[in-house]
């Protein structure tokens, strides 16, 4: 695949700051967390490894941090090997602050009522608009996000399609696991954060870079 130039009639990329690589990892696991523990509070499913680890959390009582935490580490590997050292110490960095906030938000926020429709909407919107500002800054959040962003700037498949099709195999294992009313909306709030990614993050679309 021919790589892609800048030519005359495109805007000069202009590189992010360090401070800014660290305001937009920090807002984006807020963000993020805000949506796990919205989903969690209303036992719904996300995808990615999010989702894999909100689903072990419903199936055995660990704590999400804690699994979070855990099933990311393979994917490390992947992530030095092929989008090198910087993006892995960034994915590293937002996952370790995902778990940690996910853990902190619990008590920071207390949810005497939560209606499951909005909080699919909702929580899978705050989710969308983080992986958003995190992929904008060449950060993931391990696991799928890693292999999206690699075949999306290796291959130009989009990071939010593929994550889609990932999510759904992930929800249809929780099918013992949830009730069918949590596996439809949590459907849709899958559709809704891949949809925010797909939008939001086409190749080209955004000049920023780290």
């Amino acid at each position: 695949m021919a790589e892609h130039s800048i030519d005359a009639t495109e805007t000069p990329t202009e590189r992010h700051r360090l401070y800014e690589d660290a305001l937009a990892i920090l807002t984006g696991t807020l963000i993020m967390s805000l949506g796990i523990i919205i989903y969690s509070k209303a036992m719904l499913l996300t995808g990615s490894t999010s989702g894999l680890a909100l689903l072990l959390q419903y199936a055995t009582g660990a704590e999400f941090w804690l699994v979070f935490s855990l099933v990311n580490l393979p994917f490390y590997v992947l992530a030095v090997k092929r989008l090198g050292w910087m993006f892995a110490l960034r994915t590293f960095i937002a996952v370790s602050l995902v778990s940690l906030f996910s853990r902190l938000t619990a008590g920071w926020v207390e949810i005497a009522r939560l209606d499951p429709i909005y909080a699919a909407v909702v929580g899978g919107g705050l989710m969308g608009m983080g992986l958003l500002i995190l992929f904008r800054h060449r950060t993931g959040l391990g696991g799928i996000n890693i292999v999206a962003i690699y075949l999306q700037e290796r291959f130009g498949v989009r990071a939010g399609y593929f994550q889609l099709a990932v999510d759904l195999t992930i929800l249809a294992a929780a099918f013992f696991v949830l009730p069918p009313s949590n596996l439809v909306l949590s459907v849709i709030g899958a559709a809704v954060v891949n949809m925010t990614l797909a939008i939001n993050h086409k190749p080209g679309r955004y000049a920023g870079v780290t």
